[in-house]
């Protein structure tokens, strides 16, 4: 009977202890991360966080209650943290509601969905908790390429010439053939400027640009510091440069980022980005790491329904798809399931084109810099499998490798890469013609 009242006694003092712990949890960092596509605040801890969250819709705003902890400094940075061209957030106020409860409220600029969720500790994290905010209007990305693609075609109003048409006019006239014959029918007059754009059907070539990991994610670290999310997404804005300067037998090219700043974007989504604008080429950009700092140059991986080319494929198509767990995937979205179901629909066409693709690129990155392997190699990368849209994924080079780290921080190698990768992309239309479509533009 004592033993047992002593072991009660300890069970209240390890309950109490727990309790204190939660109470006494330290806050170790606070971010934001603002996005078109949403707008993420986290919360990292050394101990879990519990939160109930209640939603506001005029004036639009979400109050979450995070349990187990007392105001700090800390949490009073996150004030601070909202940009003002965050688009979605206003701004975030912070208060002790009750004792060991802190309200957090986040002023926003839109009506949003909130997803408030908690991630274990992964990488170089510990406890997060992790607030989604999703805008609930959202503008349609294809939408807006066309548009901009119109806009670029629309020609300029010729100036007014009552002399020059009527010239024209006289020369559109027929021929009379001899009194009393019939008149030969004069041909059509060909189509210019405004009449011929409407006759003309123009494909809108669209490549879709991956630059890899991004907020909560920053991808391998090399030696100096520098990171992988930063280096790639500059290399994705140049070659989106090149893309929106060139045309492919007339047909107007445009590159669409699956990212275009620095926030995370789950791998599925990425996939799902890319089918949505109807993309004719799918191209994630990476910065390969090792365990040790001799290896080095560049790669270019595409999809595998078996088995990977090389044991280092496979291991670096495992490291590349634990971008999730690291970046913040909140696995409990109902829709998370029927989201990844798309990676089972890869086909043998698909990858058959994105083994052209991936030849031609890495010919023209060969002739910039050095190779890892001279050939395409293959794993099963989960970002690569849109079942209608070629993908590669190019690592440009070892960021674990100083000297590579080095050139990957230089704007002349980003020029030359960037360049090469063009280069591939008209190589590869130059032997494969992108098909006709239903999405046209007139």
């Amino acid at each position: 009977m004592k033993r047992r009242s002593l072991l009660q006694s300890g069970a209240v003092v390890l309950l109490l202890g727990a309790q204190h712990l939660a109470r006494g949890a330290t806050i170790l960092a606070v971010r934001v991360w603002p996005a078109p596509d949403y707008s993420r605040v986290t919360i990292e801890s050394d101990t879990a966080l519990k939160a109930r969250q209640f939603f506001v819709a005029s004036p639009p705003r979400l109050a979450v209650d995070i349990e187990g902890i007392d105001l700090n400094p800390a949490l009073k940075e996150l004030v601070a943290k909202v940009r003002a061209d965050d688009p979605t957030i206003a701004g975030i106020r912070v208060g002790q509601s009750a004792p060991g409860v802190v309200r957090l409220v986040v002023d926003l600029k839109q009506a949003i969905s909130p997803q408030v969720f908690t991630l274990t500790p992964v990488a170089a994290y510990e406890h997060r908790l992790v607030f989604d905010l999703y805008p609930t209007q959202v503008a349609d990305p294809l939408e807006a390429l066309i548009a901009e693609r119109l806009k670029d075609s629309t020609p300029a109003k010729p100036p007014a010439d009552p002399l020059g048409e009527l010239i024209a006019q006289q020369a559109q006239k027929p021929a009379s053939a001899s009194k009393g014959s019939q008149q030969a029918k004069a041909p059509e007059p060909a189509a210019t400027g405004a009449n011929a754009a409407a006759a003309r059907t123009d494909r809108l070539i669209i490549i879709a640009l991956d630059p890899g990991h991004g907020g909560e994610d920053p991808g391998a670290i090399g030696p100096g510091g520098t990171r992988e999310k930063d280096v790639v997404l500059r290399l994705a804005h140049r070659l989106r440069d090149r893309i929106n300067a060139t045309s492919i037998n007339g047909n107007t090219m445009r590159a669409y980022l699956t990212r275009d700043a620095d926030f995370f974007v789950p791998l599925h989504v990425r996939v799902q980005k890319a089918r949505h604008v109807q993309a004719d080429l799918f191209i994630s950009i990476h910065a390969d790491a090792f365990f040790t700092p001799r290896p080095q140059g560049a790669s270019v991986f595409a999809l595998s329904q078996g088995g990977a080319s090389s044991t280092a494929a496979r291991w670096m198509a495992a490291k590349e798809n634990k971008a999730d767990r690291i970046g913040g995937l909140n696995v409990k979205a109902k829709d998370a399931q029927v989201k990844r179901a798309l990676f089972d629909m890869s086909t043998t066409a698909q990858i058959n084109d994105s083994l052209k693709l991936g030849g031609a690129m890495l010919g023209e990155i060969g002739r910039v810099g050095k190779l890892h392997k001279p050939r395409v190699e293959q794993a099963s990368f989960a970002v690569l499998k849109a079942p209608d849209i070629p993908s590669v994924l190019v690592e440009a080079a070892f960021i674990s490798n100083p000297e590579e780290e080095a050139k990957l921080n230089s704007d002349e190698y980003q020029e030359q890469l960037a360049s090469a990768l063009m280069r591939g992309i008209e190589r590869y239309f130059s032997k494969n013609p992108p098909l006709a479509r239903n999405r046209t533009v007139s």
